[in-house]
């Protein structure tokens, strides 16, 4: 399996970009909202990748973050979407917002991506909505790229070691951080969570999520 690839862009195409690792070029579709985002040929470029295996084809799908190759692959689960379908949902609304989509039971938004139609769009919705914590938990603890540009000082200076979170709190957190995501206001999220938290105070960040979006939807 190739889950990741890193090397520099050849080419861009329409729906693919092909990218060349130690001279050997790998042709990876990705979605608009991925091809947008890249650079240009010559420059480097990392993606984390999906490989799909056929009878008679072997194709890589690119992402930009592992929450988006992580939602790429549920989007793969449901009856009616293909790889390309599911591109085309990532594309519309980024990885985010397939989230915000599913978790809130918003069809109209799926079902606002090219070649989806209200039938499949709303299988996705109630087929995925009950597995839409884990994906969002996932993204709320993802890590921001790394950078590799050198500080301009040549002084070293030795950075003060990071507080200690209790597992508790850090899940806390993460469920936080993936309510707002999903465009719930600060105040809001933090009530929600820390009435999960007191309702079950040993969940994990799947849970939290799971409970304080109970609590958040109407009538809960």
């Amino acid at each position: 399996m190739i889950g990741r690839l890193s090397g520099r862009i050849g080419y861009i195409g329409d729906d693919h970009v092909l990218i060349d690792v130690g001279g050997v070029g790998y042709v990876v579709f990705v979605s608009d909202r991925t091809r947008t985002a890249l650079a240009g040929p010559g420059e480097a470029i990392s993606l984390y990748t999906d490989l799909l295996v056929r009878e008679d084809i072997l194709q890589l799908f690119g992402f930009q973050t592992l929450l988006e190759k992580e939602w790429h692959r549920l989007l793969m689960t449901v009856q009616g979407i293909g790889a390309r379908a599911s591109l085309g949902i990532l594309g519309a609304l980024g990885p985010e917002g397939v989230g915000r989509a599913i978790a809130l039971g918003d069809v109209s938004a799926v079902r606002a991506a090219p070649g989806v139609g209200p039938k499949i769009a709303q299988r996705v919705v109630n087929e995925l909505k009950d597995k839409a914590p884990a994906i969002m938990a996932l993204g709320a603890r993802e890590e921001p790229p790394v950078t590799t540009a050198r500080p301009a000082a040549t002084v070293e200076v030795q950075a003060p070691e990071a507080p200690v979170v209790a597992p508790t709190q850090s899940a806390q957190a993460e469920a936080m951080s993936a309510l707002g995501n999903l465009g719930y206001a600060p105040a809001e999220a933090a009530r929600a969570v820390a009435q999960a938290a007191r309702d079950t105070p040993d969940a994990d960040t799947t849970t939290l999520i799971r409970a304080a979006l109970r609590s958040l939807a109407p009538g809960g």
